[in-house]
């Protein structure tokens, strides 16, 4: 009796086709958010013919599985979670991908000193196949042990060190980028309120990009001008309202989340002032409102969705036993200049 065919799988067809794994899901399962041209679709459709490849077998695979679905796991509260308007990008992203694998998607969150227990109970409790866990803290003492369950994880940010799969961008090179504008258009004094206090790892990287472009500037850091804010709007008017009574002069603000900057906007009105003609402001995630907001905002745009789905696709692979070469995926941001940012002509604030 001769051996059984090696199971042709999806590396096998992103090899002959010429592109990555990534691309072969969204192509065989009909994923149109992506600027995929219709040669690469067809190559990647031809080269799954070509191999016999069958889209259902991963289907099957996860059907084998006892409880069907994937857990998205936040480190905030659900006050903050009601008020963030980028969360929504990242859970119709997730949806996209689940409902076209026919899984459910179970939302939970952990309190700051929990997540050790909360981890163990999903686990336990065999309620998901995997887990995606958005905006890890540093001090989250039940990361290490994730690596050694029994259920695949994703971070969606990095931790430095940890050995888990992530899925995030560079925020400190964009942090960098969005602040180096505001130095190109002559800013010196340029305040920074970030999205998070500082055991997240996306403040702490996004105030390490706030630095390097002023020290590439030439540029004395000066911690006065620094707020940390806590994911929300008001957290952003009580920070801008500090810095606006403060001694510091500032012409500029780079507020690292754009949901921070609501509040932001509404303490710099309320303070009597413009933007920009007063104060330039720049944020970070690019959120459906930037583009209308009043100035529209200069801003980093996030590739929410596309982290979405790459962060599933990453985490349906592991829970099908293959191991990805590339652990740690960073997805390119873009600067978008609007309105809100000015060059600057006057003494600041």
């Amino acid at each position: 009796m001769g051996k059984l065919a090696k199971r042709v799988t999806s590396q096998d067809v992103a090899d002959l086709a010429g592109v990555s794994r990534t691309t072969v899901s969204f192509v065989l399962n009909n994923v149109t958010r992506f600027n995929i041209t219709p040669q690469t679709r067809q190559k990647v459709l031809d080269a799954a013919e070509s191999l016999g490849y069958v889209p259902n077998a991963s289907a099957q695979a996860l059907a084998s599985r006892r409880a069907k679905a994937i857990g998205l796991v936040m480190t905030r509260s659900p006050r903050y979670i009601a008020s963030d308007t980028f969360l929504p990008q990242i859970i119709g992203g997730l949806l996209d991908v689940v409902k076209s694998k026919k899984l459910g998607l179970l939302i939970e969150w952990v309190e700051p000193g929990r997540q050790l227990a909360t981890y163990r109970g999903l686990v336990n409790a065999k309620h998901i196949d995997g887990m995606i866990l958005l905006t890890p803290r540093l001090d989250d003492d039940g990361l290490k042990e994730l690596e050694d369950f029994d259920v695949p994880t994703i971070l969606m940010g990095e931790l430095p060190g940890s050995n888990l799969y992530s899925v995030d961008v560079d925020n400190r090179l964009a942090a960098q980028k969005v602040v180096g504008h505001l130095v190109d258009l002559g800013h010196r004094d340029i305040a920074c309120i970030l999205n998070a206090p500082p055991p997240y790892s996306s403040a702490t990287e996004r105030l390490l990009g706030y630095q390097d472009a002023l020290e590439a500037a030439n540029i004395p850091f000066n911690n006065q001008l620094v707020r940390h804010a806590d994911f929300d709007p008001a957290s952003g008017y009580k920070q801008m309202q500090a810095l606006l009574t403060s001694a510091e002069p500032f012409s500029a603000v780079f507020t690292a989340s754009d949901n921070v900057t609501i509040g932001v906007l509404s303490a710099i009105r309320d303070a009597g002032k413009l933007v920009p003609d007063d104060l330039s402001v720049a944020g970070f995630d690019d959120i459906p409102w930037a583009a209308f907001s009043d100035p529209p905002l200069t801003t980093i745009r996030m590739p929410a969705q596309e982290l979405a789905h790459h962060a599933c696709y990453l985490l349906l692979d592991l829970m099908q036993g293959q191991t990805p070469e590339n652990k740690h995926m960073r997805l390119e941001t873009e600067l978008v200049i609007r309105k809100s940012t000015q060059a600057f002509t006057k003494l600041p604030v």
